[in-house]
């Protein structure tokens, strides 16, 4: 008989990181700080094994081996925002009433969108920094997943209702990401 394969990923642990791993959920520490996430499937094991951390599967399905990469890209994504952070940059763009962004809280205020007397609001998730600088908005923290929904919450705070997007071409928008 022929022995089925498995399928297996590793991911090589920079020097800078420390990864720990209990009952499926992995903690990410680094010099920006610390990234945890839950990571269950019955089919997908991970182990870590010095500087090398491990995702293997014993099926060799196709939903399987694409869970495996996500699971890598994830873990990935984690190391690399507690090393350098993930950064976007939007952009306050009006042409009939002049936006004027701040930040409250863990609230971003966009205020006289299209004339409107009361603030629009969108929500800024936990562990995340909103710096607005005249029609600039800088949105950057250590988890990517945070930082882009706290990006897709003031683009959706900001969207035009009712006009038409043709001729009010006014609201937030995202200009740029990277890394720092």
């Amino acid at each position: 008989m022929k022995k089925k394969k498995e399928l297996r990923e590793k991911i090589t642990i920079p020097d800078n990181v420390e990864i720990t791993l209990e009952n499926n959920n992995v903690t990410v520490k680094g010099e920006k700080g610390t990234v945890s996430r839950a990571f269950s499937h019955p089919e997908i094991y991970l182990k870590i094994d010095g500087k090398i951390m491990d995702v293997s599967c014993k099926s060799l399905r196709r939903k399987d081996k694409a869970l495996v990469n996500t699971f890598v890209a994830h873990i990935k994504n984690m190391i690399k925002g507690v090393t350098v952070g993930f950064e976007y940059k939007m952009k306050t763009v009006f042409s009939h009433f002049p936006i004027k962004t701040s930040v409250e809280g863990n609230v971003v205020l966009i205020q006289n969108f299209l004339g409107e007397r009361s603030p629009r609001r969108a929500e800024i998730l936990s562990g995340v920094t909103v710096e607005p600088k005249g029609d600039d908005i800088t949105v950057s923290g250590i988890d990517k997943e945070k930082v882009g929904q706290t990006v897709a919450n003031i683009e959706r705070a900001a969207r035009v209702k009712n006009r038409d997007v043709r001729v009010f071409q006014d609201g937030v928008y995202k200009i740029a990401k990277w890394r720092k």
